[in-house]
């Protein structure tokens, strides 16, 4: 091959992307086959490397249907076949990637493009991280064993839950995370364990004395059952004792420990075994799902960045802010129909005296789908929907069927209606950041697959402004009150982020999969609700510099996870907004011009 150009220090600009995914062969795909473990792991590697790295460093270039990628530090060059590019940087790439070495390009494996990321971040952060190679090869087999089935993940809700079949078809995990299905555990218990295995087990049962037990609850709006009943209900126990579900992989981890081997011996803990109904693991794989109820258990399980456990300032925190937010949420209800949150009333633990007893069996009750869903509406987890590959049936896809572009401009016009008005209320008028990304979200269809609802889930990431909110934080313990709060500014890069990059990117990809020229209109839509909501709210400055254009903050997923920080203090990094392309032409120089 003849020797590329040298990668220019322009980013690619809206114009240039849209000509690019006009003229890509194979982007008129309407659903793209499910791609090869190798490509998948090297592609999300080179999503964070091109955010995180080379794109702000201006070490790109899109060239003759593919991007290239410098690595000044380590002198390596990459290249990687585009099927289509988009307006904000999130290209759909194909093939292996490629390495030039003296004017010819040879093709690199995932193994050694991993081997090249960790050389150039050592060599530009001074940090080293003995770990992050051993994560990826992690995440290659948690893809590779997610494909071994064949087809199964694809027929795997034929006859049953669409809603469980969206949530278990996630197979390759976050696009824009290093190392999306790194994990802990022995590959026989997340053969039986995983999600993506379309898992379903009962629960193990104790039975615990209740001078024993801690737990709160607080009643919400919904008339029901009281709180705990998603516990109590699994089975009965003796008087005097309450019954604590636990996740059978967690209580297998903890059986051993000596506190509660002498609960037991003791009588204060009575070991019923498994028992009552089955139920399946959601996407995040500790929160288990019955129809009815979710249980969000901890398990001793690092999955992505973390250990997946509810400290005990998260369990408190999680029954508090279910409290603080019930007038926010009925409010946004109200002024926002089809927008719901998902509450989470109640938690009960062991306590004898141990932490970790305490926070390893503690178990968070959030409401099912039935409490906020109508009538007739089917949810559907919008990860799946806008997953890049068809692995399940609620994919964009499948959902949309033969639909022609404008009614995917419809589709899109309805779901912008319902997610992203109440979104930001709750951050202008409320002082509370929501966290919308991709699997915090329920989609909730009519029959012909149109949006009908949203529903917000998992309060772990909702945060409050203090200012908004100092009463009830205030009567708070401080290591409860402290990790619900964020300042003003990370506040909004969250809700930015959140909304815009992680969400409604994802979804503008998945329509510009099926309809490539679509997507400046996409954004265009995006751009003119966002504007409304700017007007309803008086113009606020954070949403003013939005609409025009600013840099949107986007997770720094590799960055954080290279420099071994927790998830909860990761960065951002600002990358090209595609709301508005050229301020001195079209709608937003008529804007300017007017303005002045």
């Amino acid at each position: 091959m003849s020797t590329a150009p040298t990668p220019t220090t322009a980013p690619v600009t809206p114009s240039t992307a849209a000509t690019t995914a006009t003229t890509a062969t194979a982007a008129t795909t309407a659903a793209t086959a499910v791609a090869h473990a190798d490509h998948v792991v090297a592609h999300t590697l080179l999503n964070c490397l091109l955010r995180e790295v080379s794109g702000p460093e201006h070490q790109t270039a899109v060239t003759g249907g593919r991007l290239l990628l410098r690595m000044p530090r380590c002198g390596v060059l990459l290249g990687i076949g585009l099927r289509r590019t988009s307006l904000i940087g999130a290209h759909r790439f194909t093939g292996p990637p490629a390495e030039q070495r003296d004017g010819v390009w040879r093709e690199v494996s995932w193994r050694t493009l991993a081997e090249y990321i960790h050389r150039e971040l050592e060599l530009r952060t001074g940090v080293r991280n003995d770990e992050f190679l051993d994560q990826v090869a992690a995440t290659h087999a948690g893809v590779s064993a997610a494909l071994l089935p064949g087809d199964r993940h694809v027929c795997r809700a034929a006859g049953g839950d669409a809603y469980l079949d969206s949530e278990q078809s996630l197979l390759f995990g976050h696009r824009f995370h290093p190392t999306p299905k790194a994990r802990t555990g022995r590959d026989q218990d997340w053969a039986r364990y995983a999600p993506e295995n379309g898992a379903r087990f009962p629960l193990h049962h104790l039975a615990v004395r209740e001078r024993c037990v801690r737990e709160e609850h607080v009643r919400t709006g919904v008339a029901r059952p009281g709180p705990l009943d998603a516990l109590d209900r699994q089975r009965a126990v003796p008087d005097g004792y309450r019954l604590l579900p636990a996740h059978p992989w967690q209580y297998a981890m903890l059986r051993d420990h000596p506190g509660l081997v002498s609960a037991v011996e003791r009588g204060d803990v009575l070991d019923l075994g498994p028992g009552g109904p089955e139920f399946a693991p959601t996407a995040s794989v500790r929160t288990l799902y019955d129809g009815r109820d979710f249980l969000k258990f901890s398990l001793n399980v690092r999955i992505t960045n973390c250990l997946r456990k509810n400290a005990e300032y998260e369990l408190a925190g999680a029954v508090a802010l279910t409290r603080i937010l019930e007038p926010v949420a009925r409010d946004l209800a109200a002024r926002f129909p089809g927008f719901e949150l998902l509450r989470e009333p109640g938690y009960r633990t062991l306590d004898l005296g141990s932490r970790e007893l305490a926070e390893g069996f503690g178990v968070i009750v959030r409401e099912g789908l039935g409490a906020r869903l109508r009538p007739g509406v089917t949810g559907l987890l919008a990860a799946a929907v806008a997953d890049e590959y068809p692995t399940g049936s609620a994919q964009l896809s499948r959902l949309l069927g033969d639909a022609g572009p404008e009614a995917a401009l419809a589709w899109w016009d309805a779901y912008l209606e319902l997610l992203a008005p109440p979104v930001l209320a709750a951050y202008l008028d409320h002082g509370v950041v929501l966290e919308p990304h991709l699997q915090n979200v329920v989609v909730g269809v009519g029959a012909d697959g149109t949006p009908r609802q949203v529903l917000l889930r998992d309060l772990e990431g909702a945060k409050l402004l203090p200012e908004h909110h100092a009463a009830p934080l205030a009567g708070l313990p401080r290591e409860v009150a402290e990790p619900m709060t964020y300042g003003r500014q990370r506040g909004w890069d969250r809700v930015v982020y959140c909304l815009l990059v992680n969400h409604l990117a994802e979804f503008v990809a998945a329509l510009a999969d099926r309809h490539p020229p679509l997507e400046p209109r996409l954004w265009a839509a995006v751009r003119r609700v966002l504007a409304e909501r700017s007007a309803a709210h008086g113009n606020p400055p954070p949403l003013r510099a939005l609409i025009a254009g600013v840099p949107l903050p986007a997770k720094a997923n590799l960055l954080t996870r290279w420099e071994r920080r927790a998830d909860r203090e990761a960065g951002y990094v600002r990358i090209a907004s595609p709301l508005v392309g050229d301020l001195l032409s079209g709608a937003a120089g008529a804007e300017v011009r007017s303005a002045t």
